[in-house]
């Protein structure tokens, strides 16, 4: 089974057990374009499926990170602090921004696969600017 889901928002979350790494995807990233400034939530902080999670800023916008499931913050990525453009380097690997312990794991079924999360990035691409 597929360990990673997607939200409509464009973050990812990978699960392993009760825990989930969270982060952007490779498309949110590219959109924002060179990013210049992360804000990270501090450890111990609890989500809900969501919330804001943390600030990406970029030349071009500064943007919401929401958690994509409920859950206790338990570790930062805080070399980001130091090294924002890592999340233009690996979104999806070393660029991640946070763990949490998960409160809900029921809330994942509730999350796109990577096949779902595809479609819905062909579907928003073929949208008239400005639909959306």
């Amino acid at each position: 089974m597929d360990n990673v889901r997607y939200t409509r928002d464009h973050e990812w979350i990978r699960v392993d057990g009760d825990v989930g790494t969270v982060g952007i995807t490779n498309y949110a990233q590219s959109q924002l374009g060179d990013i210049v400034f992360v804000e990270l939530p501090e450890i111990g902080k609890k989500l809900s499926k969501g919330a804001e999670a943390a600030v990406v800023e970029s030349v071009k916008a500064a943007s919401e990170v929401y958690a994509p499931m409920s859950g206790e913050v338990i570790a930062i990525n805080d070399g980001l602090e130091s090294s924002p453009a890592t999340v233009n380097e690996d979104a999806q690997g070393k660029g991640w921004f946070l763990r949490l312990k998960l409160a809900k794991v029921g809330e994942l079924d509730d999350l796109m696969t990577a096949d779902a999360y595809d479609q819905y990035l062909e579907s928003i691409s073929r949208e008239p600017p400005g639909s959306s």
